[in-house]
């Protein structure tokens, strides 16, 4: 059955291996499937939630066109556009945040975890990008959403925000109520020097990420100094609960070669954990490599890359400003 897919990505610079793993390669797949109609948004109006420094926005807008290219999505087949010159984005935005409901939002934990103790000093837009998310959506009539662990009561709420607006102005499935699309087989990536904390660009050390930009040299002596234990290899998945760098190493071992987690662990048993990261860097720097390289060349054209976002721009602006518009009648504009 054909699918209409939505999906983004902020443009925050650095984008990383579990950027790849957990969202860019399956964006890969879809893409690459006939039946899907795909749109990839840069969502530089959720970027703006947190302080941005304009000129870096600037590249780093570009930087995630030129990954999404290098790692395989084609312009051709798919929409890529970023979102803030869509201007349906901010308006959809407005008109659900009347439709949404302040308990809705106050369920949100991810806004807990992002404004930290002191939440009196978050953004509004901190508080209400997922009703932001919801309009990226809905916008579209997207049938299905890849999402993580971390953006699944988002989702939900914007089934909740699609199926109140289809009831409070009695226009039954105008706005279409989207699926998640999850993904199989894939492990959470963590950071390479401390298995408990999520991979990320904002921690300190370099050495806790691949990042895409890296080079063979780089990978390989940051998988060679990946934090481990003194154990051998582990023999069965349930040791991973108390080996958490084991099981982020096998995770990314078993999604680049999309694998099941429990073969990897059978392949690599008992064995010492320098063989196995001589393995699994082979294949990081098989997978990375060419995307560092691509990406390298493509941000030396500046011109290329407008270009790719202007055309995507045009099309994603077509399909939301007859929505938009509709929207606006429905509620007697």
């Amino acid at each position: 059955m054909s699918k209409k897919i939505f999906s983004g990505v902020q443009p925050t610079g650095n984008l990383h291996l579990g950027n790849y793993l957990g969202a860019i390669k399956n964006f890969v797949d879809l893409n690459n499937d006939k039946d899907n109609k795909c749109i990839f948004c840069v969502v530089d109006l959720h970027a703006i939630t947190v302080r941005q420094d304009p000129e870096k926005l600037k590249n780093n807008i570009r930087e995630t066109v030129a990954t999404f290219i290098a790692s395989g999505i084609d312009p051709k087949k798919s929409i890529i556009f970023n979102q803030s010159r869509v201007a349906a984005h901010a308006e959809g935005a407005w008109i659900l945040s009347c439709v949404a409901r302040m308990g809705w939002l106050n369920r949100m934990t991810q806004f807990k975890e992002k404004a930290g103790k002191d939440k009196e000093k978050a953004s509004i837009g901190l508080y209400s990008y997922p009703v932001l998310m919801a309009a990226d959506i809905l916008l579209y009539d997207a049938t299905h959403v890849p999402v993580g662990d971390d953006q699944k009561q988002h989702l939900e709420l914007c089934r909740d925000i699609a199926q109140k607006f289809n009831n409070d102005f009695d226009v039954e499935n105008f706005l279409q109520v989207p699926e998640p699309l999850i993904q199989k087989e894939f492990s959470r990536i963590m950071s390479l020097k401390d298995g408990s904390k999520k991979m990320s660009k904002s921690e300190l050390s370099d050495l806790s990420r691949i990042n895409l930009t890296d080079n063979k040299d780089e990978i390989i002596n940051k998988i060679k100094k990946a934090k481990t234990d003194p154990l051998p290899m582990p023999q069965d998945i349930k040791e991973l609960d108390e080996r958490l760098e084991a099981k982020n190493l096998l995770g990314i071992y078993s999604s680049l070669t999309n694998s099941k987690l429990e073969n990897s662990i059978k392949n690599f048993s008992g064995k010492n954990f320098s063989e196995f990261k001589e393995q699994l860097a082979e294949e990081l720097v098989n997978k990375i490599e060419p995307i560092s390289n691509e990406i390298k060349k493509l941000l030396e054209d500046k011109k290329f890359l407008d270009e790719i976002l202007l055309d995507g721009v045009e099309k994603a602006n077509m399909i939301a400003s007859k929505k938009i518009e509709r929207i606006k009648e429905i509620v007697g504009f």
